[in-house]
């Protein structure tokens, strides 16, 4: 079987025109509750899923996002490429609202995360993260945002930062002081889990704002970004559907076997109950 493509998007993301076989599928996890049904579907002869992190009308905030059900539910469906559309503010003068930044790296500013990752109870593994983002799934947004004519940079430092509320004014300048490209609320632990999933992830970092630092600017807020919101939205859609066409069809790139060496823990000690639990994880180990 082809492995799936994953889609993960802000609210109301549901599919796009031109998908055939639609369907609705409510996942049940170990993890609990995925943020919401994930809809499925073919396009372009390829299965995608799509899952809105903040559920159906932005019910969840940043920080109740439960990333574990959501990457669960997704590899139990057999995606191994996952692609994020997520808001980002900008913390440098070129990345303008509106254009796209690939970020190749991370910044962790969270202190309220939980569940950032699948192991424990008696299982350990420590994946490699030190490029954190798949680097072929980066080239083919690339081209795609190329294609599709968008203001797209590849490269960049996310920071992710717990919100909801947005940065100061001291935090922004913190950030650009240590030349950090971007800043959002969601990110990282996607980042890491779809590693310990052995899937390959990159994402679309859609500009919406220029954080707080710009002091002769009226802060950001949640109206100021709206129209940048709906614009962001439409130019991510074309940039993915462009995309899935240059995705592989085999799983075969250095992130689709990331616990071949990670894993510590010897079989001989490994908990059977965590082992049925982990099932779609550890794909048969």
């Amino acid at each position: 079987m082809i492995p799936a493509i994953g889609i993960i998007g802000g609210s109301g993301v549901s599919g796009f025109d031109g998908m055939e076989m639609v369907e609705r599928r409510k996942v049940e996890t170990p993890f609990g509750d995925p943020s919401d049904e994930l809809v499925g579907g073919i396009y372009e002869g390829r299965q995608i899923w799509f899952l809105s992190r903040h559920g159906q009308g932005h019910t969840i905030l940043p920080t109740e996002v439960n990333h574990r059900a959501n990457f669960w539910a997704l590899r139990s469906l057999g995606v191994r490429w996952v692609i994020c559309a997520t808001a980002v503010g900008s913390l440098k003068e070129e990345y303008a609202p509106r254009s796209i930044v690939l970020p190749d790296q991370y910044f962790d500013r969270t202190s309220q995360r939980a569940g950032n990752t699948f192991f424990g109870g008696g299982l350990v593994a420590h994946v490699d993260f030190a490029d954190p983002v798949s680097a072929g799934l980066r080239g083919i947004l690339l081209e795609a945002g190329r294609a599709e004519g968008a203001e797209i940079y590849d490269g960049g430092t996310y920071v992710c930062m717990d919100g909801p509320a947005f940065s100061t004014r001291a935090e922004s300048d913190f950030y650009r002081h240590f030349g950090y490209d971007i800043i959002g609320m969601t990110n990282l632990p996607e980042a890491k889990l779809a590693r310990e999933a052995e899937m390959a992830l990159a994402t679309l970092g859609m500009v919406t704002d220029y954080d707080s630092w710009r002091s002769e600017e009226e802060s950001v807020t949640a109206s100021s970004v709206g129209e940048h919101l709906v614009a962001n939205a439409k130019m991510s859609e074309a940039v993915v559907k462009r995309a899935i066409a240059l995705i592989p069809r085999e799983a075969d790139w250095p992130e689709h076997s990331s616990l071949d060496a990670a894993i510590f823990t010897p079989r001989s000690h490994w908990d059977e109950e965590v082992v049925k639990k982990l099932g779609p994880i550890l794909a048969g180990r």
